[in-house]
């Protein structure tokens, strides 16, 4: 019964692990508001505050949140709807209850892609976001991500801009803007995707809120993109969260001078992916959704400036959802970044070492050796080379970053031709 789900879902001092727990021991929320404190003695990850609250069996909060979701017409989603994502339904915390307003996309035809940043950007990092959402979803992907002011609500704007549904993961009840500068943003994600919350109508924004947010955007996701984020970030917390979850990380590369890009870059020090445009991340993606995907490399052009973030404030006009203008000369363009190299087609990999190599280390040098005879899966190199994941994923960022390598799709990598 849709009561029941609620009731579960909203239990306080009750973890998502602890429900997820539930779940499992019990055949659904019913039997677990029938059973007495013995049967809860026998699930794992249950604390005495939990079981105490399972003693509750008002369901009178259950009830309002139904009635409110009635009249403002918000959509539930149980855990064992089949319409449930299947990707977030098999994280270690899923949400019990979903809400949500619009219609949500079939996450499962396309790559899924979330995209976070900070509420700080800059003007390049506001451009890029913007550039990489309409990218990814010209590309054949779906832009997650939450609808906060910067980099989260620019690569929304930039993915709706290209005709394509999104899911934005909510902080807050569905019914809630925030912020309210985002307020024409809200309507056009209801309108062409969809608004998503595990949190009931009315549920103000807190900074508890947030932190269980990202785990949701992470979790709908193949990979996640992070484009701006400073060191302490709730960025890094979503690209920690993905890759607890087996999901990809990727990351721009930011200017190192700017204390906002100093997280982000310590991503790609780690091991995440680096990219440019949205058809790098996408790519990865191909071997999983054939016939789906199709490359497209070139941007948008829009106004961004750093002084729009740093004063917008509840009361400050809607400026996500801005004007684009496209390039007046598409041939121009493509004319100016086939001269810097940019979005090209993958070379073809060569077989043998180039003497104009810049230096290497020794780890990169038995990446290099390893991939002399030809394009190799990661696993593949990982398990030839006898490196750790994440000592191999920093090596090949390095390698990538000097030219000596290409990531290509299905995650193979590849020397470069010289």
């Amino acid at each position: 019964m849709l009561l029941h789900w609620i009731w579960l879902a909203h239990r306080p001092g009750l973890s998502d692990r602890g429900k997820a727990s539930l779940l499992q021991h019990f055949s659904d929320p019913e039997d677990i508001f029938y059973a007495d404190e013995d049967a809860f003695s026998q699930v794992e990850n249950l604390s005495p505050t939990g079981r105490e609250s399972l003693g509750d069996k008002d369901l009178t909060m259950a009830q309002e949140i139904l009635e409110q979701c009635r009249e403002k017409k918000i959509g539930i989603l149980t855990f064992q709807d089949a319409a449930y994502p299947r990707r977030l339904r098999n994280i270690p915390d899923p949400p019990v209850v979903l809400y949500y307003k619009g219609s949500i996309p079939d996450l499962e035809s396309r790559p899924a892609v979330g995209v976070v940043g900070t509420r700080k950007a800059s003007a390049y990092g506001l451009t890029t976001a913007k550039r990489m959402g309409y990218q990814i979803a010209r590309c054949g992907g779906i832009v997650v991500s939450g609808m906060a002011y910067g980099i989260d609500g620019m690569a929304m704007a930039g993915a709706l801009t290209a005709g394509q549904p999104v899911v934005g993961v909510l902080g807050c009840g569905a019914d809630v803007v925030y912020p309210l500068a985002n307020r024409s943003l809200f309507r056009d994600v209801e309108a062409y995707g969809c608004l998503l919350s595990e949190f009931p109508p009315g549920q103000p924004p807190a900074k508890w809120t947030f932190p269980k947010r990202n785990r949701i955007i992470s979790g709908l996701s193949n990979g996640v993109l992070v484009i701006e984020a400073p060191e302490r970030s709730g960025a890094l917390i979503t690209a920690r969260q993905a890759a607890e979850q087996g999901r990809d990380v990727f990351a721009v590369p930011g200017n190192i001078d700017l204390p906002s890009f100093q997280g982000s870059n310590q991503l790609l020090r780690d091991g995440a992916i680096m990219v440019s445009s949205g058809w790098d991340v996408v790519s990865e993606y191909e071997a999983l959704y054939p016939g789906k995907l199709h490359r497209y490399t070139q941007g948008i052009l829009q106004s961004a400036y750093p002084d729009e973030v740093e004063n917008a404030g509840e009361s400050e006009p809607e400026r996500v959802a801005q004007t684009v203008r496209k390039p007046e000369t598409k041939l121009g363009l493509k004319k100016k970044l086939d001269k810097k190299a940019i979005d090209k087609a993958a070379p073809t990999p060569y077989s043998g070492v180039k003497p104009n190599l810049p230096p290497l280390s020794a780890d990169e040098e038995t990446i290099v050796r390893a991939l002399s005879d030809g394009e190799r899966l990661v696993d593949d190199v990982i398990a030839e080379t006898g490196m750790s994941t994440g000592k191999l994923l920093s090596a090949l960022t390095m390698l990538e970053l000097k030219g000596v390598i290409c990531r290509l799709p299905g995650k193979r990598i590849g020397l470069r031709s010289r």
